[in-house]
């Protein structure tokens, strides 16, 4: 099996000008090599060079496609048929374009860190422990590559020096999924020796770190249910003193700010994230805020049911369990909850950047408030599919404007860590409140929740494993972790359920017969998913890659 590998001797590496904060022009190197090639006999001399090509693995990373993979879990629905909202609802073939780009894109960015990790040795340096420090930072983004393909594909190829197309080892089967994460962990462990321990800023704005490499190590050892191992990691990361919770001082828009031009890490306010893709305005640019409340067509990511009633009420109860929970309308869904709803969810009354919403024209005085969803699309206004939209993220300026967006894409915050060390404590039957007040309640004090106290949940029949999920879900909603959470969980069986929305009482406009209801009169907004067990659990084998190699086989079920 190739890998879609070309010969190694020769690897394209794009140069762009943003991922490690400043740097140096490029216009000697374009005048050393042909064109954009990197040549291994040649290129592999200064310190320099070196950080050329680091940049262009930094370049690698996903960006706005770590939001999209929010399409296969069930907090999220994309209007249209998109392929991640079809491996997420558990209908697509083996043949499915996704599966297989995932496979060959991870496999590339692999490609080009080995080669990196190949030669980086070779290079004079400049700063003492510098080469060590870059190939340090390549581990963690290659690790970060490999976690996203053994949690697709369970068993996967485990390549870490370069390789010619003819190689033997190409045409191999494929490592155990126990081998790949055993070797992550060492692998993350050894980088973390290496890299230093405070917030990347300067020139070194966006690079990995100390802090970055235990993050990622503990949500791999979360995700492969090595608590005690997680545990560590998060704890490693806490006791840094270096990380804290974003805050703007007020709990009203603290949490939703973070996701802001606000949060940005080159402003210097924010040291909760670890790794963020960084964006630049004319530079590098993205086009999630817009696509959250187009203006003119369907909002791309819209919440759904589902979502809206994991949060808790503001008493620190489920909706089927607070008096404070009303729903005869549209807007008593939005009282009394759990402020990050308001602050991830956009809620009447709010600005926006959607235009026009479901009012009359006549009585839409004001496009830049949202009062009302729209649901049907007459190319004036943003239309939702199931009632609801996002704030999160959104940077009205960005809206009106295609591809204006350069908000940080966060791939891990320190939300994160508290969140899995919380949960690996829990799972080791070791979590007290104490831990929970230095994690959980950390979260809840940015936006002025109710704690989580075991002695309340005790009292009320609320299950602890349960409402450590629901935390994880409210806060990392939109982030691209739910699918993944969702399977490690093994609650496979939530993405077959049908996607709902609001209830169709509330709006004139759904009581006609074109809308779907289900029994309790809430809009079915896609109903053809599937979940198998165990097959879903696993991403098949792309049959492009078991066509030249039948040694890979094929997952269960598939």
């Amino acid at each position: 099996m190739k890998l879609s590998f070309n010969k190694i001797s020769k690897i394209k590496i794009a140069i762009l000008m943003m991922g490690i904060g400043t740097l140096s022009s490029c216009s000697d190197f374009l005048d050393r090599v042909p064109e954009d090639e990197i040549v291994d006999e040649t290129y592999w001399q200064t310190q320099e060079q070196l950080e050329m090509a680091v940049t262009g693995i930094y370049s690698r990373v996903k960006a706005k496609n770590i939001v999209d993979m929010e399409n296969m879990g069930e907090n999220t629905m994309w209007p249209t048929t998109t392929e991640y909202k079809d491996i997420g609802s558990g209908v697509f073939p083996v043949t499915q374009p996704t599966v297989d780009n995932e496979w060959r894109n991870m496999y590339r960015d692999i490609r080009e860190s080995n080669a990196f990790l190949a030669n980086y040795e070779r290079a004079q340096e400049t700063e003492p422990g510098a080469n060590a420090r870059l190939a340090a930072e390549v581990r963690v983004i290659r690790a970060l590559g490999y976690s996203f393909l053994t949690s697709f594909y369970g068993d996967i190829p485990l390549v870490l020096v370069p390789l010619d197309p003819d190689d033997p080892q190409l045409f191999e089967g494929r490592n155990s999924q126990k081998e790949v994460v055993d070797f992550l962990l060492k692998e993350l462990d050894e980088a973390a020796a290496i890299l230093p321990e405070k917030i990347p800023s300067g020139k070194d704005l966006g690079r990995v770190s100390k802090g970055t490499a235990l993050a990622l190590k503990a949500r791999i050892a979360l995700a492969y249910g090595r608590y005690d191992v997680a545990e560590k990691a998060a704890k490693d990361v806490m006791d840094m003193g270096v990380y804290k919770l974003y805050s703007n001082g007020d709990p009203k828009t603290a949490y939703y700010d973070l996701f802001t031009r606000n949060g940005k890490l080159a402003l210097g306010n924010n040291k909760e994230t670890l790794f963020a893709r960084l964006h630049k305005m004319d530079v590098i640019m993205h086009n999630l805020s817009r696509e959250i409340q187009v203006p003119d067509q369907f909002a791309r990511f819209v919440p759904t049911k589902s979502l809206v009633d994991s949060y808790l009420c503001i008493d620190g109860l489920p909706i089927e369990k607070s008096p404070l929970y009303k729903d005869a309308t549209y807007e008593d869904v939005f009282k009394n909850r759990d402020p990050r709803m308001t602050q991830t969810i956009l809620t009447p009354g709010d600005k926006w950047g959607g235009r026009y919403d479901g009012r009359p024209v006549s009585e839409n005085a004001d496009p830049s408030i949202f009062m009302v969803p729209k649901f049907t699309q007459d190319g004036r206004g943003s239309v939702t599919t199931t009632g609801y939209y996002y704030k999160k993220y959104v940077d009205l300026s960005a809206v009106p404007n295609y591809n204006r967006d350069d908000n940080d894409i966060h791939h891990i915050r320190y939300a994160e860590v508290l969140l899995t060390y919380a949960e690996a404590r829990m799972e080791q039957g070791k979590l007290t409140q104490d831990d929970l007040d230095k994690t959980i309640n950390l979260l809840r004090d940015r936006v002025g929740m109710k704690h989580m106290e075991l002695s309340f949940l005790a009292q009320n029949g609320m299950d602890v494993r349960t409402e450590i999920r629901r935390e994880r879900r409210v806060e990392l909603v939109l982030e691209g972790q739910r699918y993944f959470d969702v399977r490690r969980w093994k609650e496979g069986d939530r993405l077959g359920k049908d996607i709902e929305g609001v209830k169709a009482s509330w709006f004139p406009s759904l009581a006609g017969s074109a809308y779907r209801k289900n029994a309790q009169g809430f809009l079915v907004v896609q109903w053809n998913r599937a979940f198998e067990s165990p097959k879903n659990y696993l991403w098949p084998v792309p049959q492009t890659q078991i066509d030249r190699n039948p040694n890979l086989g094929q997952n269960l079920g598939w």
